[in-house]
Formats: structure tokens, sequence, C-alpha cells
């Protein structure tokens, strides 16, 4: 796989930690991207500039890590861009619906293009340090050939099932724990906060006993310092992904009564100007319903 090109479609904060990963094992990556400042950072990083996404796909390998279902809608799922590709493994990595999955699966196959799923875990930093966790799904024989790449970008690989759905549903499931958890954490440091206990001294026990772990530390000290810039994940993509779990969720009828409730925090902080920052900016959501202010 050293010997292959690799295009890689999408150097957003992800995107180009993941490239940059890539080219660090050795890997040729011809890379592609809407706007031009990060493909020209990639390039002074020892990648190829592609003109077009046609060039992307004469790669041997595609990796994508797209926003959501509209840009990799829009940019990868052209029945013209498959049916003329040269290569005959695209790797997903972006978080993206069911149905889409699904569609994405089907319209490559038509093609003759192999097509697998591998969402991932972490934020930029991690994404630089190769660190990532890879959620994979999709036939043993592309993800084999996959193997080395995922080597590459992270530190573990982890195996969900032979079709690339599987994958997505692990990662939906997981981000919906993960908006789950930051809530709870806002609400009881909101709680905390008013009756005069101090939410870092709440949050240093949390984490150094009941709930260890970088989710309860990290998005727990990001809550009780309110401090949610620089954003690692934007509010407009938990409210994705907690829209892609309920829509999961009712396809298959299994309630998520909290989806609700998630939706309308994301929806909150969105209407309160917060957009740029963290998600966990939610917990000013939580505030803002207990009566807290500045």
């Amino acid at each position: 796989m050293s010997g292959a090109t690799i295009g890689f479609v999408g150097l957003g904060g992800m995107g180009q930690g993941m490239a940059g990963s890539l080219l660090r094992a050795g890997h040729a990556v011809r890379v592609w991207n809407r706007s031009p400042g990060p493909v020209a950072a990639m390039v002074a990083q020892g990648a190829e500039a592609a003109g077009s996404l046609a060039e992307v796909f004469e790669a041997d390998t595609v990796v994508s890590m797209l926003a959501n279902d509209q840009a990799v809608e829009g940019l990868l799922l052209d029945p013209a861009l498959l049916a003329g590709a040269r290569a005959t493994l695209h790797v997903n990595m972006a978080t993206v619906s069911l149905a889409l999955a699904e569609r994405a699966e089907a319209l490559h196959a038509e093609h003759g293009v192999g097509y697998v799923a591998a969402p991932v875990l972490g934020r930029p930093p991690v994404a630089a340090a190769g660190k990532l966790n890879i959620l994979v799904a999709g036939a043993p024989e592309l993800l084999d050939r996959a193997g080395p790449l995922f080597a590459a970008m992270g530190e573990r690989s982890w195996h969900f099932g032979d079709h690339p759905r599987q994958a997505n549903t692990a990662k939906i499931s997981i981000n919906f724990l993960l908006a789950c958890a930051i809530e709870s954490m806002a609400e009881a440091c909101s709680l905390a906060e008013a009756q005069g206990v101090r939410p870092i001294d709440l949050v240093e026990l949390l984490s150094g006993t009941l709930f260890p772990g970088p989710v309860y530390s990290g998005y727990g000290s990001m809550i009780a310092e309110r401090r949610y810039e620089p954003a690692g994940f934007r509010v407009p993509l938990g409210l994705k992904d907690v829209g892609l779990a309920l829509e999961a969720g009712a396809a298959c009828n299994v309630p998520l009564p909290f989806g609700g409730i998630l939706r309308d925090a994301f929806l909150d902080a969105l209407a309160h100007g917060d957009g740029e920052k963290d998600w966990a900016v939610v917990a000013e959501v939580a505030r803002r319903r207990a009566g807290l202010t500045d």
C-alpha cells in the first residue's frame, strides 16, 4: 500500500491531521478541498494537489472526511465521477446517516468501486498525532486493504461488521452518548453552582473517582470553567449527530427520549449565537434554564 497513491477529500480540522499522518507514514497523497488554503498547507507537507475530484479518483484508494450527508452526497455520490474512477476503494470516514451509508454502498458497487465506512473518535490534535480510534465496517478484503491507512491515522481500529452502515451506527450511538454525558454534566454543574458549590470542585471529584477518563475530565473542565473555545467539535455538528441518532431510532422503532432534549439544547445554543463554539457550550443553556447569570 505504501507505494500506491492515496486520494484525500476534505481538509477540515480533522482531515488535515489525517492526511498529514498518511504523509508521515510514507504514503503518496493527492488532496482536494473546496477551499484552497488547506490544500496549499498540505502541499507544503509533501502532498500533491488535485485539480478536480476526478483527479482524486484516479488514485488507487480514496479517503474522504467531509462534514455531513449533504457534502458527501453533493461531491462524491456522483454516478459520472464513480463511473470514470480508477480507484477501486473509497474509505468514507465521515459521520453520515444510515440511509446515506446504504445509498453510497449500493452506488459504489454499481460502478465497481469498493466502499467501507470508517468514522473516527478524536479531536483535531488527536488526528494530527495519528492517535484516532477508527470504527470500521465493510467487506473483509476491503478492510484488509485499508488496514495500513488505518494504522497510519489511528491508534486502534474497531471492527463492527461487514456492512458500512454498521460502523456509522456505532459512531452515531457513541456521539449520542457523548451528548447525553455533556448535558448531564451541564445540569449537575448548574445545580452545584446554584447551591454555592464550585463546579470545578464537583468535576474534579467526579473525574477522579466515579467517572475517570477523557469525557468527564475533558468536557467537565470545559463546562466548569465555561471554556468553549477553541472548538474541537462545533454546535452544528452536535445538532447534526443528535438528529442522526433520532433518525436512526425512528427507522427501527427505538425511542430516544433524551434526544429531543438534546436537540432543543443545541438549537437554543445556536439561537444564542454560540454556533462557532464547542458543543460543550450547551452547558450555558442549562445555566440559563437555572436562572444563573454572569
